[in-house]
């Protein structure tokens, strides 16, 4: 079709026009991908916006056992999915919890507060997806504040938060144990 973008290759035969080609095809394989360690988190880059055009970014992301997680937050320009494939992860949205295990999705729209946990003694793995892709950059940043080997401050943390249109949601103070409130609600649609 004549509206539709084309991307050529230049042809071997100099007379002969350009063919059109494919698109790049990504294939991150189980132990490829750039990796950045947050402390007790790790993550695993799968898509950094580079093949998408900048449209998504996509990490696995690693909690060790009692993990915290950041302060709670607010995004302006970007959505955030999280997948759990193993272990229970604790979503905190404004004043409630949710105890989310393999096989939950979390989708957080811009403007919504939002932190997670890992409260359990099991490691849990989500993938994580940041449309678009702006987030992947503030992970690399954050990750340069654990250079010394300790966590990083609160103040650090909504510092380099600030650089990504992230703000934290300081109307939800948090209670001692991560917890913004005394009742721990399931995930809609799941057993409790």
């Amino acid at each position: 079709m004549p509206d539709e973008p084309r991307t050529t290759r230049p042809s071997t035969d100099s007379a002969g026009p350009a063919e059109p080609a494919d698109p790049a095809v990504s294939v991150v394989g189980p132990d490829d991908g750039e990796t950045i360690l947050l402390g007790t988190t790790r993550l695993r880059v799968l898509e950094d916006g580079t093949t998408t055009g900048h449209r998504l970014g996509l990490a696995e992301t690693v909690l060790a056992p009692h993990t915290p997680g950041p302060p709670q937050h607010r995004h302006a320009q970007h959505d955030e999915g999280f997948y759990v494939v193993s272990g229970t992860v604790r979503f905190t949205v404004g004043r409630k919890d949710y105890d989310a295990t393999a096989g939950t999705f979390v989708m957080v729209p811009p403007g919504a507060p939002h932190t997670f946990a890992n409260t359990t003694g099991r490691p849990a793995v989500m993938v994580t997806t940041f449309t678009p892709d702006l987030y992947v950059q503030y992970f690399r940043d954050l990750q340069a504040t654990f250079a010394d080997g300790r966590a990083p401050t609160p103040e650090a943390h909504i510092r380099t938060m600030s650089r990504y249109a992230t703000t934290p949601a300081d109307d939800f103070a948090q209670r001692p144990e991560g917890r913004t409130e005394d009742t721990n609600a399931p995930v809609p649609g799941q057993d409790s």
